[in-house]
């Protein structure tokens, strides 16, 4: 088996990771045919002659970033290797371009030669596993039937933003939406026109949802949460309003309920201005009673509570 230089060289460069060569104070000695290549589809024109005159760390320490991939986090990796305080560095980073979504992952171990001390440096495109990451992510936030945030999400989302709403002295407010005898329509017309139902309302949920302070997600059965981050009940009252007259709108039969032809929901409102970083359950249990005093003054209406007052709203009288 050959051990020329070029023998070495011709396996870098067949290599389609971006590999480049250090020294121990950062100087490029080496690149591969992959960095180049990446250079020019990058709209970086430097000759592979002139990547020698630059230094690595250098350009590592000038560049801009946050978290771990900042420039400065991976110099100071790297520099980590080079005085033998680990044997290896490696760090994940976005690289989108204004055509595609990247990501890529770096890696630093040292070169055993007797001239002295090098160092490899790899650059290794994860893109492909990290959007399948992501979408695994997504998924397991996601319920699968309404394709609404889930439970899990909604509990991720509400800690967030209650610690927010604390933070910042601003009210948040919870709804509680439940269908009216959704089980009566269940046996009345079968499971899978339960589960088209409860799609459709989901459907009407989503294209209700105006703001990033706001989430509507499923939280279990027939009943569904929205999140109204920074308003008040009157303020939240506007989007439930709308989300109510859609779901009228359906005109989803529902005959043997004996509140109304078509599908009906009782909705309880709370509102409160966060005074603990972490009691969100209490304004839980408030819309939690809300809808269950809509639900005990006859159902088809909205039921409102705050630190203040209680009311319970017909639907009928809204509109």
């Amino acid at each position: 088996m050959p051990h020329t230089a070029d023998f070495f060289r011709a396996i870098l460069n067949s290599m389609t990771e971006q590999i480049v060569v250090i020294d121990s104070a950062g100087a490029i000695k080496f690149i591969n045919d992959a960095w180049i290549d990446f250079g020019l589809r990058n709209n970086c024109r430097m000759r592979s002659d002139k990547w020698r005159s630059v230094n690595y760390l250098h350009v590592c320490d000038a560049s801009r970033g946050k978290g771990a991939a900042s420039g400065h986090a991976v110099a100071a990796g790297i520099r980590s290797v080079i005085a033998g305080s680990v044997p290896e560095f490696a760090v994940e980073y976005p690289c989108h371009s204004p055509a595609e979504r990247r990501w890529f992952m770096m890696s630093v171990t040292s070169l055993a030669l007797d001239e002295g001390p090098y160092f490899a440096i790899s650059h290794k495109n994860i893109t492909a596993r990290k959007e399948a990451e992501e979408k695994v992510a997504q998924l397991s936030l996601t319920d699968a039937l309404t394709e609404l945030p889930n439970r899990r999400h909604f509990d991720q989302f509400l800690e967030s933003e209650w610690k927010r709403c604390h933070r910042l002295g601003l009210p948040i407010s919870i709804a509680l939406l439940d269908i009216d005898h959704f089980k009566l329509f269940n046996d009345h017309y079968g499971h899978q026109a339960g589960d088209d139902c409860l799609a459709a309302v989901g459907t009407t949920l989503k294209k209700a949802r105006r703001r990033p302070s706001d989430i509507f997600a499923r939280y279990g059965g027939e009943e569904f949460v929205l999140v109204f981050g920074n308003a008040t009940s009157e303020q939240a009252m506007e989007p439930i309003d709308r989300i109510v007259n859609e779901i009228r709108r359906l005109k989803i039969r529902n005959a043997m309920s004996p509140t109304d032809e078509h599908l009906t929901v009782s909705i309880g409102l709370a509102t409160v201005v966060p005074q603990d970083p972490f009691g969100a359950e209490k304004l839980i249990a408030m819309s939690d009673k809300s809808l269950y005093d809509a639900k005990h003054e006859g159902r088809n209406r909205i039921s409102v509570s705050s630190e203040r007052r209680s009311a319970a709203v017909p639907v009928a009288t809204i509109f």
